[in-house]
């Protein structure tokens, strides 16, 4: 048996994120279960590092983790040749300058989403590890998520027909911290910090459009900061300066036409659908509702007919004429899945389109968002 052993550099991973999704469910399982199987005589072995600036954390999360090795000093492990890999989860503003450094030293470079909260910054990132010649990929989950996998197979095998619309449903209520703890960090509401929920989701909503439906081509959003004051992790009370909430429009170029999207976005909204996530698709011949996990179809010979009439209950269930996509493989998390593509593409250099310029797109639509709130106006996106 061959194993190709990976040094990673896991920097920014006491974070939410970065401990939950990153190491235990993806890396910690990718060791638990003997490495990335390549072929029955053939596997790549992560051999992670934890950095960061907290002692303690690190310490936690090491036991917790079982990955016995950890720093606070970055400077070291980026100097040692036994770590080919640099991977960033830390704050956004904190990014764009350790994968710099982690390009130059040599490494190849994986990172979280935004990459940056400007475009120009993203796309020279991108030049950058290009010049170094390092691989580099970004993070874009949701595209390996079990309910937008469904979605994507039922589009390829023409089942809605000619897609003509899109609503996409995001958010939950977020507490403000003072009576219940908030679920989220508190620089995520303060502009200053690199937050606001455009600079966030939108970097996903743009690699999720372009990858099931059609490059995005343009833009018009308005956000909105509806909770002012927040109290932050020292239980201290903090002015709200970014955008909790995102209401935007985005046109497509389907492979058959326009596409129109609805896509509303907030942490200030309370759930009642199916899910955290959803995207409600119509097309000619079908529609379909994707949630994170599951995904509902609905055929035009399956479509009942309403009748406008308010002066009685509603005769029709509008539930039980749709379809349950059901489970046709095992879905792995959808981070650990993309972790095993970019592990693949670094030892064996097979495909891997995921790069820094990917995750540049994601930024250019935030910023052009964060623009036509301000202008109030649609604005193109053009190519990068």
């Amino acid at each position: 048996m061959k194993t190709h052993k990976v040094g990673i550099i896991m920097n920014g991973v006491t974070g939410r994120m970065g401990t939950n999704q990153h190491l235990m469910r993806s890396i910690v399982e990718i060791i638990k279960q003997g490495g990335v199987w390549v072929n029955p005589e053939e596997t790549i072995m992560p051999i992670p590092i934890l950095v960061g600036r907290n002692e303690t954390k690190l310490k936690e999360l090491s036991a917790r983790s079982g990955i016995e090795r950890w720093t606070t000093d970055l400077d070291s492990v980026m100097a040692d040749p036994e770590f080919s890999i640099y991977f960033d989860a830390q704050s956004t503003l904190r990014r764009a300058d350790a994968v710099k450094a982690a390009a130059t030293a040599g490494k190849h470079v994986y990172c979280e989403k935004p990459t940056a909260v400007d475009t120009q910054t993203a796309i020279d990132l991108h030049n950058f590890c290009v010049d170094k010649g390092v691989k580099s990929g970004v993070v874009q989950d949701k595209l390996w998520l079990p309910g937008l996998v469904k979605l994507k197979r039922a589009i390829e095998k023409g089942y809605l027909g000619r897609i003509f619309s899109v609503t996409g449903d995001f958010g939950y209520w977020v507490f403000e911290g003072d009576t219940i703890p908030a679920q989220r960090p508190s620089w995520n509401y303060r502009k200053e910090d690199g937050g606001g929920m455009m600079i966030d989701m939108l970097c996903h909503w743009r690699y999720v459009l372009d990858n099931l439906f059609g490059p995005v081509k343009a833009v018009s959003c308005r956000g909105a900061t509806h909770i002012k004051q927040r109290i932050d992790e020292s239980g201290n009370p903090y002015a709200c300066t970014a955008d909790d909430a995102a209401y935007s429009m985005f046109e497509i170029e389907g492979p058959h036409g326009e596409i129109v999207v609805n896509f509303n976005s907030s942490w200030c909204t309370r759930v009642r659908r199916d899910d955290l996530l959803t995207l409600h698709v119509d097309g000619e011949l079908g529609s379909a509702v994707a949630g994170l996990r599951d995904c509902h179809i609905q055929h035009y010979a399956n479509t009942p007919k309403p009748i406008w009439n308010p002066d009685i209950d509603q005769p029709i269930d509008f539930y039980k004429d749709w379809s349950e996509v059901p489970n046709q493989e095992v879905y792995d998390n959808a981070f650990k899945v993309q972790w095993e593509m970019y592990l693949k593409h670094v030892v064996l250099d097979t495909p891997f389109r995921w790069t820094l310029l990917e995750g540049a797109k994601g930024v250019q639509l935030a910023e052009l968002g964060l623009q036509s709130w301000e202008e109030r106006k649609w604005l193109e996106v053009p190519d990068l």
